[in-house]
């Protein structure tokens, strides 16, 4: 390989929105921020939920419900 050629692989340290800081290696330099981590992000603290806007989970049971009796006639 050719010497002097590859970006500098250093520690840096990262920062997340809820807190959480963490060392990892980057070719980037300084502090890095991000936006969400696996400390806060809801599918790694099992804290995720279902969202119904709208009533669009009602429309959508409604929808196949008469789809479905329909179908057993």
């Amino acid at each position: 390989m050719k010497k002097e050629i590859h970006p500098k692989y250093d520690k840096v340290t990262v920062t997340c929105s809820c807190g959480n800081t963490f060392e990892t290696r980057s070719t980037g330099k300084g502090i890095t921020k991000i936006d969400i981590c696996s400390n806060c992000h809801p599918f790694y603290t099992g804290k995720q939920r279902s969202i119904n806007k709208e009533g669009r989970v009602e429309k959508f049971k409604q929808k196949y419900q008469k789809f479905n009796q329909t179908e057993k006639k």
